[in-house]
C-alpha cells in the first residue's frame, strides 16, 4: 500500500469522531510496520488520548522501526493529555507521515521539529487537501477564536425553498436530508430565527439512525417572540437552547429561563441582533461551529454580517414556481452584479435525487 492508501484509511478512522471531540480536532493514525498494519486509532472523545496514542496503545506488537500516519501533525504542547511527539518518540517510531499542518500555535510545526530533532523522518502533506477539509471548523476557531459559520439551504431548481403558500415540507428527499442531520452531529451549533420557530415549530435536532449528538440551538429573537409552547422551549431541558435577544425586561426573560433555555442577550444591530457580537459570544463558550438554517431575512443577515466561510445548497430536480414563493437569501439583495457575494467553484455531492452543491464564501 501506498502512503496515500494508508492515510486514507487514518482519514476513515479519524471521521469516527464527528461529533464526539468538539473543540478539538478529527484525528485519526495508522501504525505500519514491515508492510503490516500493527496498530491503528482516532480521537474518540473532547479530552480523551489523542488518536497517536491510541493507536499505539492497540499494536500487536513493538512500533520500534514502524510508520505512523496521522491526518494531522502531532501535538508537542500538554493539554489534557500529554504531547504526543513524547510517545512517538519513546516508542521508537522511526518515520512519520503526516497530513495537515496544526495551525494551532502552541504547535504550529514544533511537533514537526522536534520528531526532525530526535532523527524521525517526518513526510509532511500527504492527502493535505482532504485531511484540511476534514477539520476546517477547527482550523477556523483555533485562528479567529469565533465559530466557523455554515450556511445551509434547501431549494427547488427554480431556487424556492417554500410554495406560494409557505409549505416546504419535503423539498429533497432522505439521502439529503439524511446528509443534514449528519452535518447537525457535526457542528456544534444550530442558528435559525425566530420567524423559523414562529412558521414550522422545528425541533433542531440530531436525528440519526445509529443516534448521534444533538447541536447546541441559538434562536435569534430580537424581540422575545418565541412561544413558550415552541417545541425548542418545551425540550430545552433535554438540548441545551440559547435564545439571542435585544430584550432586557428580566421579567419576559424569566419564563424561558424557568424552561430551561439560556438568555443571551446581545446588543441590537441594524434592528436585529448584532450577529457578529453574537459569534463573539459563542466563540467565548468554545464552540467552534454553527450551521445557519435560517430563513431569507436572517441568511441575507448572516452573509452580509461575514459570519459565513461556507454554502451548503441542496438542490431537489423540482419547479414550485410562484412569483410569492420565498427564495433562499432575502434582505435588499445586491444593487449589481458586482456586489454579488462571491463564491468559490463548488463541490458537487449526488444525494439520491438530489444535488449538494458547497462552495467557499470568497
Amino acid at each position: 500500500m501506498t502512503d496515500e492508501a494508508y492515510m486514507r484509511l487514518a482519514l476513515s478512522l479519524a471521521k469516527k469522531g464527528s461529533g464526539k471531540v468538539d473543540p478539538n480536532p478529527m484525528v485519526g493514525a495508522v501504525i505500519v510496520k514491515d508492510g503490516r498494519i500493527i496498530g491503528q486509532g482516532f480521537h474518540q472523545k473532547y479530552g480523551g488520548l489523542h488518536a497517536e496514542r491510541n493507536a499505539l496503545a492497540d499494536c500487536t506488537e513493538s512500533a520500534s522501526g514502524a510508520t505512523l500516519y496521522v491526518t494531522l501533525e502531532p501535538c508537542c504542547h500538554w493539554g489534557k493529555t500529554p504531547p504526543c511527539t513524547d510517545a512517538v518518540i519513546q516508542n521508537g517510531i522511526r518515520r512519520v507521515v503526516v497530513g495537515s499542518p496544526d495551525p494551532n500555535p502552541l504547535v504550529g510545526g514544533k511537533g514537526v521539529r522536534i520528531l526532525r530533532e530526535h532523527g524521525i523522518s517526518v513526510t509532511e502533506g500527504v492527502l493535505r487537501e482532504e485531511c484540511n477539509q476534514l477539520n476546517e471548523p477547527f482550523f477556523y476557531f483555533i485562528q479567529h477564536h469565533v465559530p466557523y459559520g455554515i450556511l445551509k439551504y434547501a431549494m427547488t431548481m427554480d431556487g424556492k425553498i417554500a410554495t406560494a403558500t409557505s409549505l416546504s415540507k419535503w423539498i429533497t428527499g432522505e439521502e439529503a436530508r439524511e446528509q443534514v442531520h449528519r452535518d447537525r452531529n457535526r457542528y456544534t451549533v444550530i442558528l435559525v430565527g425566530v420567524g423559523t420557530v414562529l412558521a414550522d415549530d422545528p425541533l433542531l435536532t440530531c436525528r440519526l439512525p445509529e443516534g448521534g449528538q444533538n447541536p447546541v440551538r441559538v434562536i435569534c429573537d430580537t424581540h422575545l417572540r418565541t412561544p413558550l409552547t415552541a417545541k425548542v422551549v418545551t425540550t430545552a431541558g433535554r438540548v441545551p437552547t440559547l435564545l439571542a435577544t435585544c430584550c432586557a425586561d428580566t421579567q419576559r426573560q424569566e419564563p424561558y429561563r424557568k424552561a430551561g433555555c439560556e438568555i443571551l442577550q446581545i446588543p441590537k444591530k441594524n434592528s436585529h441582533v448584532d450577529l457578529a457580537q453574537l459569534m463573539q459570544e459563542l466563540g467565548r463558550r468554545k464552540l467552534d461551529s454553527v450551521i445557519v438554517e435560517g430563513g431569507a431575512e436572517l441568511n441575507w443577515s448572516a452573509l452580509q454580517s461575514g459570519i459565513i466561510e461556507k454554502v451548503q445548497a441542496y438542490i431537489a430536480p423540482k419547479l414550485f414556481g410562484g412569483a410569492a414563493a420565498k427564495s433562499p437569501i432575502g434582505g435588499t439583495g445586491a444593487a449589481s452584479p458586482q456586489d454579488a457575494v462571491r463564491l468559490s467553484p463548488p463541490t458537487i455531492t449526488r444525494l439520491g435525487d438530489d444535488l449538494l452543491l458547497e462552495s467557499r464564501v470568497l
